[in-house]
């Protein structure tokens, strides 16, 4: 049943259509149409510019995807200013390494949030690293 009706709409109903659309035989042709030819070609025009647009979209640049133009999105919004304090006394370990982009789950410490950041906005973005010398 369903493929009758699209079968029919192809074969008769489509054609038919396309018979009775005003399309002029010159470009010069479209700038005599009336208000009403316009709009009876209106449906017709705008499959073809969906049908344009989707043939070329694969080749279209692809739009980098930035959630926001802030830097920081959630980290202690209810702050002015956020500041982090660290003694460097307390490093315990030789390497410590602080986010910088702020969108570490850790934060202030860095847990490699910037990779997909950096794909994401084409950011350069890195840590921090501060090295304790051992003497």
């Amino acid at each position: 049943m369903v493929l009758e009706t699209i079968s029919r709409i192809i074969k008769v109903q489509l054609p038919a259509y396309l018979k009775k659309l005003p399309l002029p035989e010159t470009i010069g042709g479209f700038a005599r149409l009336t208000v009403s030819e316009w709009l009876r070609l209106l449906p017709l025009l705008g499959i073809l510019a969906l049908l344009g647009y989707l043939t070329i979209r694969p080749f279209l640049p692809k739009k980098r995807k930035q959630r926001d133009s802030l830097i920081n999105l959630k980290i202690q919004k209810e702050n002015p200013k956020v500041v982090n304090e660290i003694d460097i006394e307390d490093l315990n370990s030789a390497n410590v390494c602080y986010c910088r982009c702020w969108r570490s789950k850790t934060f202030p410490v860095c847990d490699k949030s910037h990779i997909k950041h950096n794909e994401l906005t084409g950011d350069n973005v890195g840590p921090l690293i501060l090295k304790k010398k051992i003497l």
